[in-house]
Formats: structure tokens, C-alpha cells, sequence
């Protein structure tokens, strides 16, 4: 790929992107990440001044493996990949915001103000981060909120290749509907793609309107290898 980062994300089919998170509750891109762009991610994991936590999951009985989040001011890399993609993922949320009747002001179709109306809610900490397993590892079913402000929607991309970097660990969604059992999905994606899902709530038709789906994300058991993904949350923490 010689293209730019944003050249890749406007050339994403966001049609059927929105399609499949109002229908599903995720979508998976075409590669927007080169080998040697997350190679180039996962080598910063080695350097401790560009993150400015480091959780280590058992400890928080949050599961097995290690993340760090980036501190200011975030790699080019990712914060091109933040500000690129959200004017298209901005445009969902505000549609479903709007099927959830909310009224609120609509989202601004800028990374920017956006982060802003974090930051003015005491959220100041930025939260992309890079997620780190080893044989044995996982991570238990959560949601990512960290504060009164946050966006519906947030990537994760895969750094290595399941397969060849790692057996296992496979990226997973749990869906609680009212009144219904649980449903489990799968999500599968490559090397470099980006799977798009709802951080919380998506809106889902019923006969007397639209109603708010709960999900949660988590990842399986690595059996082989060495598993690392790059997060991309748009709100910030506090």
C-alpha cells in the first residue's frame, strides 16, 4: 500500500460498514494497516515513555495478558487512524442516537470538538492503546467506559495474523437483548483490518420502535503464539 492512512479510510465501503454495526453490531474493513505499519506499532510496546499506564489483567481479574495505553502526544500512526475514521463512524452514532430518541446534541463531525466535550466532562486521558497476549491469555467480556462521555463505537486492528502469529484468541461480541437469552458472535478479521463495534448499546427495531441491545466484547483463549492488537477508543478517560 503507498496510499495514505486516510486515503485507506475513505476508501473503506462505509455503506455497507453501516449495514452490517446497525444489523450486527460490528463491521469488518478492507486491510488499512500495512505488515510493516503494525510491526511498527507493536515495536513501541518496548518503549515506556510513549504509554502512560500499564494494566496488567490478572491483577484486575480482568484475564490473562497485559495493555498499555499511549500517552500524549499519540504516535502519527494512531492518531491518524483516530481522527480519519471517526467524520464516518460520527454519522452512525448520530443516526442512532437519533433512534434511540435521544436529545442531546448530535455528535460533531470532528474528532476534535468532540474530544473537547470529553475533556470539559473531566476526561482527559487519551485511551488508544495496544493489547498484548501470550499462550494462555484472554480477556474477559467488558465494555470500554471511562467517564459520563462516551462514543458507541470503537476498532480494534489486528497486529499479527491469527494462524501464524497465534492459534486461538479469537476477537468475541456477547449481545443481551431484554427478555432474551445471550447471544455470542465470533468476529474473525486479518492481519492489518480493523473490526468496528458498538462500545455499549446499539439500537435494535421493535414493533414499538427502536430499543437499546447491550454488548459486551472479550477475547478467547490464546493457545499458541503471541497475540497484539491496537485499540482505538474516541472518547477520552478520566
Amino acid at each position: 500500500m503507498s496510499s495514505t492512512i486516510q486515503e485507506r479510510i475513505d476508501a473503506v465501503d462505509w455503506r455497507i460498514a453501516d449495514e452490517s454495526l446497525s444489523a450486527r453490531g460490528y463491521a469488518v474493513t478492507d486491510p488499512i494497516l500495512t505488515r510493516e505499519e503494525c510491526a511498527s506499532i507493536i515495536s513501541l510496546y518496548n518503549e515506556p515513555n510513549r504509554f502512560r499506564s500499564h494494566i496488567i489483567m490478572e491483577r484486575h481479574r480482568f484475564g490473562v495478558g497485559d495493555y498499555k495505553y499511549f500517552s500524549h502526544p499519540l504516535p502519527e500512526l494512531v492518531s491518524d487512524l483516530r481522527t480519519g475514521a471517526y467524520p464516518y463512524l460520527a454519522k452512525v452514532a448520530n443516526e442512532w442516537a437519533q433512534a434511540f430518541g435521544e436529545k442531546k446534541p448530535l455528535f460533531p463531525l470532528d474528532h476534535a470538538a468532540f474530544v473537547k466535550i470529553s475533556h470539559k466532562a473531566g476526561q482527559t486521558k487519551p485511551t488508544p492503546l495496544v493489547l498484548h497476549y501470550e499462550a494462555g491469555g484472554y480477556n474477559c467480556l467488558h465494555q470500554d467506559l471511562y467517564g459520563e462521555i462516551a462514543f458507541p463505537l470503537q476498532m480494534v486492528f489486528l497486529l499479527g495474523q491469527q494462524g501464524r502469529d497465534w492459534e486461538g484468541g479469537e476477537f468475541l461480541l456477547v449481545e443481551q437483548q431484554p427478555r432474551a437469552q445471550s447471544k455470542a458472535e465470533v468476529v474473525a478479521a486479518n492481519q492489518g483490518q480493523a473490526i468496528i463495534f458498538t462500545t455499549r448499546y446499539r439500537p435494535v427495531k421493535g414493533s414499538r420502535g427502536y430499543y437499546r441491545v447491550n454488548l459486551r466484547h472479550g477475547v478467547s483463549r490464546v493457545h499458541r503464539g503471541t497475540r497484539y492488537t491496537l485499540g482505538i477508543i474516541f472518547h477520552d478517560a478520566k
